[in-house]
């Protein structure tokens, strides 16, 4: 199953996240998560994209489940002329270095939940009150940095690719 959902202004924090990587006493909230990962931001404009997958029924484990997320982003930016990458050793898509897609998720018994992050047309200033995932001077940016496209069009096309993907979710 896929949900697809934008959240108020949160700070969320993964397993492995510390409270010291949030460097700016702002007003914004700070939730403690149950998935993988360090310390991101949420909020308006940023699309989240939640999965409930079997990994166990599709025979993959994690590695293969997040290479294949991290092709669904490639996938939908490459649509937009946009130049998606992976970077090793540091989970989620970047830009020209810059990160437009985080992944955090969670396993248990096989079952796959959490998800990705696009950032897409939001205020990215609440970035900089944070470590991005754990790495000092990540820098974020958006989709409408390169073009003009809006949420409802997003999700129409990643609907798409993500039928059309080897994750057989209907």
């Amino acid at each position: 199953e896929v949900w697809f959902a934008e959240h108020d202004t949160v700070y969320t924090l993964g397993h492995a996240a510390s409270e010291e990587n949030i460097i700016l006493n702002n007003d914004i909230p700070v939730v403690r998560t149950d998935r993988g990962g360090q310390v991101t931001y949420h909020g308006p404009g940023q699309l989240m994209i939640y999965f409930l997958i079997n990994l166990k029924r599709l025979g993959w484990g994690p590695k293969r489940f997040i290479y294949e997320l991290e092709n669904i982003i490639i996938s939908l930016l490459l649509k937009y002329e946009i130049k998606a990458e992976r970077k090793g050793g540091a989970p989620g898509i970047y830009v020209a270095g810059k990160k437009i897609a985080s992944i955090g998720l969670k396993i248990k018994r096989g079952l796959c939940y959490h998800g990705i992050s696009l950032n897409i047309d939001m205020d990215l200033t609440p970035f900089n009150g944070i470590v991005t995932c754990g790495i000092e001077s990540l820098d974020v940016v958006q989709v409408t940095d390169f073009t003009d496209i809006t949420m409802n069009q997003i999700k129409q096309d990643l609907t798409d690719i993500i039928r059309g993907n080897s994750l057989k979710v209907a």
